[in-house]
């Protein structure tokens, strides 16, 4: 039977990545998976205009999951319930609104989930960071319209976040701070623009309640959320002016590139060697990578380069020996970058197959072993460095 929330053209389909990025999700994933088969076959056929009004929605109900639980997984599960719910419906009541009606029900499974989900992230291995979405086939980004100037919408363009800003690494990162209640209202009517009184429906509280979840949420948002630079080409001519230097060993280069109060954040999760807090400033981090090339230049058949990560320029690398990858993304302000958002933790990278992302001829270059990842060489034509020398790693 058709499941329209496992389907891959949301970028949520299982990839074939490195071993060690592969394999269960989470420890009980098979057995969800057994339950909700089991429950699929005692179900009859789906009505088929229910079936085609959910299609139509599924991809808007992802990107409103993903961007509330900052996950593939509960975001895959939040749409695959949704669709549950919306077949057991009686084929004689016929819903006057599907798009209302199944956006408050993925919204409400979210908000239920999030609850459990930031108690367990409370006790995570290190920074935790949101898992990351590729362009193209190895994790396409659900991007949806967000329908600006709706009845539900701010006051204006500027006090709306985009809907590229919204799957950013660093935004969604930000957003970890708030309560359920607040990122909830904060998603659904600053990114979605949906009406206070169907957000009041998902998440138990009042029109007037809601309001003030999104306004408080706004309001720390605006003050926590890095600079940034808007401008695409400025962002990619900057990471890619962080790579050179990696890649030619220049450590006054990479100086130069990094913002003085720049933060790395590594997230290994415990099931890979990584940085446990984050590094601050700009010798610091510097230091750090170089400590990573050094790492990197003793190891054979490492492959890195750029890609789209969360709607940016970002890195991916790959290590077939070692089974190791990684998903950087960076956050960019007036040439220099500001943050450095490093996903290697294994069970973050299972739904990408980063292998599609990487050249075939690329060289050996810097890797991970103690460290976050390989932020330290990239490019269609990686390779090693240069010996050491003056101003060099």
């Amino acid at each position: 039977m058709t499941q329209p929330g496992r389907e891959t053209e949301t970028g949520t389909g299982t990839g074939t990545g490195p071993a060690g990025a592969r394999g269960a999700r989470d420890a009980d994933r098979p057995e969800r998976d057994a339950v909700r088969l089991a429950q699929e076959a005692d179900r009859p056929a789906p009505n088929t205009d229910r079936l085609a009004q959910f299609e139509e929605q599924r991809g808007r109900l992802w990107a409103i999951a993903y961007r509330i639980m900052g996950t593939v997984t509960d975001a895959d599960d939040a749409v695959q319930e949704a669709w549950l719910r919306w077949q057991a419906l009686p084929d004689d009541q016929p819903v006057a609104s599907p798009r209302g009606f199944l956006t408050t029900v993925v919204s409400r499974i979210c908000y239920d989930l999030l609850g459990s989900a930031r108690a367990r992230r409370e006790t995570y291995v290190g920074p935790w960071l949101p898992e990351p979405l590729l362009d193209g086939t190895g994790g396409r980004l659900p991007l949806v319209a967000a329908g600006a100037g709706s009845p539900g919408s701010p006051g204006g363009p500027e006090d709306r976040v985009t809907l590229d800003e919204s799957v950013g690494m660093a935004l969604l990162t930000v957003m970890e701070r708030l309560t359920p209640a607040e990122r909830t209202a904060f998603i659904l009517h600053d990114v979605f623009a949906v009406p206070f009184p169907e957000i009041a429906e998902a998440v138990g509280r009042t029109p007037e309640s809601v309001r003030q979840l999104a306004s408080r949420a706004r309001k720390r948002v605006r003050a926590e959320a890095p600079r940034r630079t808007v401008d695409r080409a400025e962002h990619r001519r900057t990471v890619e002016a962080f790579l050179s230097a990696v890649m030619g060993g220049d450590f006054d280069a990479l100086l130069s590139v990094l913002d003085p109060e720049i933060v790395w954040r590594s997230d290994g999760g415990g099931k890979v060697s990584s940085a446990r807090r984050p590094v601050l400033g700009r010798e610091k981090v510097a230091r750090y990578v170089r400590g990573l090339v050094t790492r990197g230049a003793q190891r054979q058949g490492l492959r890195v380069a750029l890609a789209e990560v969360n709607g940016a320029t970002g890195l991916v690398f790959v290590d077939p020996v070692g089974e190791q990858a990684g998903v950087f993304a960076f956050t960019v302000h007036a040439g220099r970058i500001t943050e450095v958002d490093a996903v290697i933790n294994p069970d973050k990278l299972g739904h990408l197959d980063l292998g599609l992302h990487l050249p075939r001829d690329s060289g050996p270059g810097p890797d991970s072993d103690s460290g976050p990842d390989s932020d330290s060489d990239s490019g269609p034509e990686s390779g090693p460095g240069p010996g050491p020398g003056p101003g060099r790693f």
